[in-house]
């Protein structure tokens, strides 16, 4: 028997109600911490053991957020699916594969150090698979229900629409950790061009939206409280760099030699003009973060667009370090490095307080004077 119940849902289960997937922003944004501080071309005492801790807290975020994000869909199916069919909401289902890429990869890059390698490379397994099949789905999804079902104008395109579409460069570019320990021959020259693939793939489809959302911006600025998404237009520019220089670093007796020295090759000169305009972007975003925190901008969850996307222009300036030689790209990396934990520092306090607070899973307030919405309980406890 149905029975509608004016009150508010038990403690229990009201903390996961409004929990979206954008919460996964979070364990990308902690674990990139850890990756890029291990890819810096300098060493600093204690800074890997540093990173094997904060990859660690990153691990601990993602089974949380995994279980908590069971409950909500297994208690909350009526608001699972309002976020599918919210085009705000729905891009961020890209994050849940790269939340689980990034702990992966996090495993084989520091990871190991505390597991062992035996154990890094299969938990890395599990979670480049899952990662990669949810990002391919989410990557066709979310632009099927987008066109199908929510009919967006391209006047709303926000960088939040790159979330699903870079997903899977972010396979692109942790793909290659595996290539080593895979047998020789056929099965490593697989997945190596299959990162190549997904590194195509990825990069097509957001030079098709870029467009859109440069449009959108120079229409006018984002509202506050959107203003730090203008940071994701930085992902799929710094993992495209990192992906193709790691493909490159693992061609070398996977594929025929001349395929191998093209790829080190196509890495410098597709890294270089990307990386400068990635520069380009960082402050210009930089310039619109300032102007809204002036206008009164505060803390929301999208100041986790901070973090990851810098996080993979840390490794991707690294990687053009490494492959040109030049100093400059080494102090470059060693400046983003310094924003990233900046940036991660500044998300991560706005985040405990407000859950300490309550306020960051509280649901939307009602307008002033508008009647208390009914819960609905059923004989599964939803409405609990």
């Amino acid at each position: 028997m149905v029975t509608a119940v004016h009150s508010l849902p038990a403690p229990r289960t009201v903390s996961v109600r409004h929990l979206g997937p954008n919460w996964y922003a979070s364990v990308m944004g902690t674990s990139v911490v850890a990756t890029a501080g291990a890819a810096l071309p300098v060493h600093l005492g204690g800074l890997r053991a540093v990173c094997t801790a904060v990859w660690a807290l990153s691990s601990v975020l993602l089974a949380t957020l995994l279980t908590a994000r069971a409950r909500h869909w297994a208690h909350h199916r009526d608001q699972a699916r309002a976020h599918l069919l919210d085009p705000a909401v729905v891009p961020f289902y890209g994050c849940l594969s790269m939340a689980l890429l990034a702990v992966g990869g996090g495993a084989v890059t520091v990871g190991r150090d505390w597991i062992g390698t035996g154990a890094a490379v299969a938990l890395d397994t599990v979670l480049f698979t899952a990662g990669t099949a949810v990002g391919l789905a989410a990557a066709v999804a979310v632009p099927y229900l987008m066109a199908v079902r929510h009919r967006v104008e391209p006047s709303e395109a926000t960088p939040v629409w790159l979330l699903p579409l870079v997903a899977p460069m972010v396979s692109a570019a942790l793909g290659p950790l595996l290539v080593p320990h895979l047998p020789p021959g056929q099965p490593r020259e697989t997945l190596l061009l299959a990162c190549l693939s997904l590194f195509g793939l990825s990069l097509l489809a957001t030079l098709l939206m870029l467009p859109l959302v440069f449009a959108r911006l120079v229409s006018g600025p984002l509202p506050l409280a959107l203003t730090p998404i203008l940071f994701l237009v930085l992902g799929p520019l710094g993992q495209s760099t990192t992906a193709l220089s790691l493909i490159a670093d693992d061609a070398a007796g996977v594929v025929p030699a001349p395929y191998a020295r093209g790829l080190g090759v196509f890495a410098v000169l597709y890294g270089v003009p990307v990386m400068g305009f990635a520069l380009l972007w960082l402050v210009l975003a930089t310039a619109h973060v300032v102007r809204a925190r002036r206008q009164g901008m505060g803390f929301a969850l999208t100041w986790w667009a901070f973090t990851f996307p810098v996080g993979t222009c840390v490794t991707g300036t690294a990687a053009l370090a490494r492959h040109t030689g030049l100093a400059v790209y080494d102090a470059l990396a060693v400046g983003l490095y310094a924003l990233l934990v900046t940036a991660w520092a500044a998300a991560a306090a706005g985040t405990v307080r407000g859950l300490f607070r309550g306020e960051l899973l509280a649901g939307p307030r009602p307008a002033p004077g508008a009647p208390r919405p009914a819960t609905v309980r059923t004989r599964s406890g939803a409405g609990r």
